[in-house]
């Protein structure tokens, strides 16, 4: 069995849990154990230990002490972090609405006021340097918290496009975007299926002069095309790109991260 953390995780306690759509939950943490949580880290990745079935938070703390248990029985998942406030203590983090397939989905699913997990980060905000001509943001489902982190961060004057692919027309929302910025809603009811709506779109622009940035995440096979496109037909440096495969269809985190560390292994050798 795996060791547990070296680090020890943050418990943190539910406020409030909301639909924000049909597909998407919005859990708000709060209380004195986010006190030392840094600000600023909008968008960036975060560990959370969701607790077992029935698991008490006595017995839940019990494991992280330091004479508890080596071996590690807890589901792990990287999610984003959405906002923090430091004057209330109050985090909000997203999870997509999935059914009971995965740990974390079930486990906001049932969320309500007192329950708790583990928190393990943040780690680095994805972008902090804005200095393009033109952005392009683009995200799934999975991965609208760091497009909207990202688009909240955008110098007021910034032009550029957003486009967002969900699994239903409800899943349509406001959103907080510059003037500049065009946004573009589609909808792909089966999310088990390989999509190239995102590609053909992108393609479809009026590609503009100057510096672009991008922050786009999403599943696997439409990050690979976008970065095959971006980077060796449009020629964006990658140092103006922030592309991630946060899924795969047909893929647990575990296996996924897996995959990602083998393929990023195979580019450096």
């Amino acid at each position: 069995m795996a060791s547990r953390p070296k680090r020890l995780p943050r418990v943190i306690t539910v406020r409030r849990a909301d639909y924000l759509s049909p597909n998407m939950i919005r859990v708000t943490f709060a209380g004195p154990e986010l006190e030392g949580f840094p600000p600023g880290h909008e968008g960036a990745n975060c560990k959370l230990i969701l607790p077992r079935e029935g698991e008490s938070r006595e017995e839940f703390e019990t494991y992280f002490a330091p004479d508890g248990p080596e071996e590690k029985v807890h589901a792990v998942r990287t999610y984003t972090i959405r906002s923090f406030r430091p004057e209330s203590l109050e985090l909000d983090i997203d999870f997509v609405a999935h059914g009971d397939n995965g740990p974390a989905t079930r486990w906001a699913q049932r969320a309500t006021e007192g329950a708790f997990l583990g928190l393990l980060g943040p780690g680095p905000a994805k972008l902090t340097d804005f200095y393009a001509d033109w952005y392009l943001i683009a995200a799934d489902l999975s991965a609208l918290p760091v497009a909207e982190a990202t688009l909240e961060a955008l110098p007021a004057d910034a032009h550029g496009a957003a486009v967002f692919e969900v699994p239903s027309k409800e899943d349509i929302r406001s959103i907080t975007v510059p003037k500049g910025v065009e946004v573009t809603w589609l909808v792909q009811e089966d999310v088990h299926k390989p999509s190239t709506a995102q590609v053909d779109l992108i393609r479809g622009l009026d590609w503009p002069s100057g510096t672009v940035q991008t922050c786009i995440a999403g599943e696997s096979s439409v990050i690979r095309a976008l970065r095959d496109y971006l980077h060796n037909e449009r020629n964006v440096p990658k140092k103006d790109t922030y592309i991630s495969g946060y899924w795969k269809i047909g893929l647990i985190e575990d296996q996924h991260q897996q995959m990602k560390r083998a393929e990023a292994a195979a580019v450096q050798a």
